[in-house]
């Protein structure tokens, strides 16, 4: 059974870490976190996310592609053990299930991250330049239809994170009659 945390103490916990230790996510716990990202809200039960675990060969791939982009970006992807690529599938001849699509898999991806935070692991997702390169797109087999949403970093804490200030509840929300 996957470990337990109260909803509102892992939203209110989880951070962003840029530090990890070398140790990579192991298949299960990958394959557990995953699977919990398909229980995102998804309108039609088109399950649109898609996800690539990479391993050795393909993050040479993007490492590549990288540094053919930004000399000296590669080595920002060498910060977790573990890397997660996140897309979905486009259907631009529909753009109100299109728009959908891409909210419930950014949903999927920070079901991925909470499940992590939940199981005593780090996360940090990015949304690195080479994924919006067709160099990047060719390195992931990414097919034409999909849209790459970003790069979740995985791994072990290294460090704690500061809880930073978040917005007053009357600057962002307001009720309406």
């Amino acid at each position: 059974m996957s470990p337990t945390m109260d909803v509102d103490v892992a939203v209110r916990s989880r951070r962003t870490h840029k530090a990890f230790g070398a140790r990579s996510v192991d298949r299960d716990t990958l394959a557990e976190l995953l699977e919990l990202a398909t229980w995102a809200p998804n309108h039609h039960l088109t399950n649109p996310w898609r996800f690539r675990v990479l391993g050795p060969a393909a993050l040479e791939r993007l490492k590549d592609a990288a540094e053919a982009g930004a000399p000296g970006s590669a080595s920002k992807l060498d910060r977790a053990p573990t890397l997660v690529v996140v897309s979905y599938v486009r259907t631009p001849e529909d753009p109100v299930a299109d728009e959908e699509d891409l909210c419930s898999s950014a949903v999927a991806a920070y079901l991925v991250l909470l499940g992590a935070h939940a199981r005593g692991l780090a996360g940090y997702w990015r949304t690195p330049a080479v994924l919006r390169t067709a160099e990047g797109r060719a390195a992931l087999g990414l097919q034409r239809d999909e849209h790459p949403l970003g790069l979740l970093h995985l791994g072990e804490p290294r460090q704690e994170q500061r809880v930073p200030e978040r917005a007053p509840l009357p600057q962002i929300v307001h009720w309406l009659d």
